[in-house]
């Protein structure tokens, strides 16, 4: 009897043992299924980790490319503030110009006026003279006495004539600085010209870098939210791999003290 009994009790323990060793190979799969979805994981993460760099090297080159067009959008606003400059800077010299022309003008109406008075003054010199040549034959026994006279007025004459001559050639160079004058003005509007066309060209750049800067800026803002996500997915594989890393060191905390009533029982 005693016999029976210890064989019904190493029947029960043999019973146990196989429950043991099955329940044992039960989590030794499911410890490899751990280790499997483990090891995936690791390889998402890892993944995750070189997309993460690859898009923060992209981030890095996309500011490097936001501060060249920033860069050359400063240099693009001097050259049009250089623009604006030099188109004031023309623009008061074409006032200046303008005045210049206006007072030679004045000062050539002027010098027509005195030349029109001092004809004046010579046609009527000349009828005095025609006067004085008809009434020569009828003056020849004063002419004598009239002698200094008439020296004296044609002394007056030379000098009208003289006086005459020299505001010809007054007028003259007058008249060219006048067509020298209107041809820097026809110039400095032609080059007035070139400088709006110049600068409306400026203006749309402007507006094109402006844009292009603006879509680049939606770009960043779009991938610094993928970036984010990415950061928030990456944070929480981690935590899941830490979790992971809890079931499996306690897993492997139940397996080691199955083992030693495993190893128990098989001493008994």
């Amino acid at each position: 009897s005693t016999i029976q009994k210890q064989r019904e009790e190493l029947q029960l323990l043999i019973a146990e043992l196989k429950d043991r060793d099955k329940e044992l190979n039960d989590m030794v799969a499911v410890h490899q299924r751990e280790l499997l979805a483990w090891e995936d994981d690791r390889q998402k993460r890892l993944t995750l980790a070189e997309r993460c760099n690859l898009l923060d090297n992209e981030l890095n080159k996309r500011n490097d490319i936001i501060k060249s067009l920033t860069q050359r959008l400063k240099f693009f606003e001097s050259q049009q503030n250089d623009s604006r400059a030099t188109f004031e800077y023309t623009q008061q010299k074409f006032k200046e110009l303008s005045q210049k022309v206006t007072d030679a003008t004045v000062h050539c109406h002027a010098l027509e006026e005195k030349n029109r008075s001092l004809h004046c003054s010579v046609l009527e010199l000349s009828a005095r003279t025609g006067q004085l040549q008809a009434r020569e034959q009828e003056l020849l026994t004063t002419l004598k006495l009239k002698d200094e006279l008439m020296l004296e007025t044609t002394d007056h004459i030379t000098e009208i004539t003289s006086k005459f001559r020299k505001l010809e050639s007054a007028l003259r160079a007058a008249r060219t600085e006048e067509l020298s004058l209107s041809e820097e003005k026809q110039d400095l509007k032609l080059r007035l010209k070139e400088l709006i066309l110049e600068t409306n060209k400026l203006k749309v750049d402007l507006s094109e870098k402006i844009k292009e800067n603006s879509k680049q800026q939606e770009e960043i803002i779009q991938l610094r939210q993928e970036n984010g996500c990415l950061r928030n997915e990456l944070a929480l594989l981690v935590e899941k791999s830490k979790r992971k890393d809890q079931l499996l060191q306690f897993a492997r905390s139940k397996q080691a003290r199955t083992d030693r009533e495993l190893s128990s029982l098989r001493q008994v």
